[in-house]
């Protein structure tokens, strides 16, 4: 049987990795959702068009988060689940109505299209919402304070803001001429709101967390990383110097660069939470060691981690290469 410290290392670091993929992958198509034109049928079947293959199969990762934090972390999975009960709950509701919506506006009359538009684009909004304000009452230590609630209220903007962001850059690299022109300009509102969000969080994270200050300011290794921060200030700052001085392209060749960014970017801010938090799953309460599972049950698990992970990675990038390129009209026929 294998040491409960490297059970704890290995299945907090495929969760970590999990929530990561996740916030990527699905982060740009609820961006998608979130931009979803109700005043354009033609941009918003390309909008549908540019995601339809993958926005399904990126919720997987969501699923394998949660799946690995109640198998692995059941302690934590149970006090996290208490503390966000509300908010989860939401969030559910807003992919039921993006997943009835994204199929039903395939199938509705004419007349009904655009309302399972707004649909799509209420429940990608309220999706990312809700996502940002876990994330803010987590950053929070769940503290159910009104200046807790309020932090989570604008972490939730601030999500709904770093979605929008990566969706627009989607957008600029699979979409052409006007359509691509208009998320240019989403994409540099986003861009500066998410700036204002990550500086917040990183002003308030250590002032709220003692644990968290000591990890940034109170050691060696924190001069190393503290330029994480101020790298991440740089991307942000460049990111908009390119977008204004961009070009359409009809290549893929420079179009991809503001998705690349935004997501050194996310890779940058989750860096940051998660050298923030470790070992802690649940701040100031439970660490990845208090609340693993049985160490024999996970033993015997990892045999069907090590098939079912590398299969999900392996899909992934099979059917992004696949349908790579520029977006194509939109046929259900």
């Amino acid at each position: 049987m294998l040491s409960t410290e490297f059970l704890a290392q290995f299945y907090g670091a495929l969760m970590a990795l999990a929530i990561l993929v996740y916030a990527i992958l699905d982060g740009y198509d609820l961006g998608v959702g979130i931009l979803l034109p109700p005043d354009n049928k033609e941009q918003a079947d390309t909008m549908i068009a540019s995601i339809g293959p993958f926005w399904d199969a990126n919720e997987t990762w969501l699923v394998l988060a949660v799946g690995l934090a109640l198998i692995a972390f059941p302690l934590a999975h149970s006090v996290i689940l208490q503390a966000l009960y509300l908010p989860v709950a939401l969030m559910l509701l807003g992919l039921i109505l993006r997943g009835v919506a994204f199929d039903f506006r395939a199938k509705a009359k004419t007349k009904y299209q655009d309302a399972w538009d707004i649909s799509f684009k209420l429940g990608s909004v309220i999706t990312s919402f809700s996502q940002g304000f876990m994330l803010g009452l987590y950053v929070m230590s769940f503290d159910s304070s009104l200046e807790s609630y309020a932090f989570a209220i604008l972490s939730g903007i601030g999500v709904v803001s770093a979605y929008g962001l990566i969706g627009s850059a989607w957008l600029v690299m699979k979409t052409t001429d006007s359509l691509q022109a208009k998320a240019v300009g989403w994409c540099r509102k986003f861009n500066l709101v998410a700036l204002l969000g990550v500086v917040a969080v990183s002003i308030i994270n250590p002032l709220i967390n003692d644990f968290v200050a000591d990890k940034w300011f109170g050691d060696e290794l924190s001069t190393l990383l503290l330029p994480v921060p101020f790298a991440c200030i740089a991307l942000f700052i460049y990111q908009d110097r390119l977008l204004a001085n961009y070009k359409m392209q009809q290549s893929i060749g420079g179009s991809w660069k503001p998705f690349a960014i935004t997501t050194f970017i996310f890779l940058l801010c989750f860096f940051g939470l998660l050298y923030s938090f470790y070992p802690y799953v649940v701040p100031n309460q439970l660490t990845i060691y208090e609340s693993l599972a049985d160490a024999s049950a996970l033993t015997f698990m990892l045999y069907g981690v090590v098939l079912v992970v590398p299969a999900i990675i392996g899909y992934t990038i099979f059917s992004y290469r696949v349908f790579w390129g520029k977006t194509e009209a939109l046929s259900y026929y």
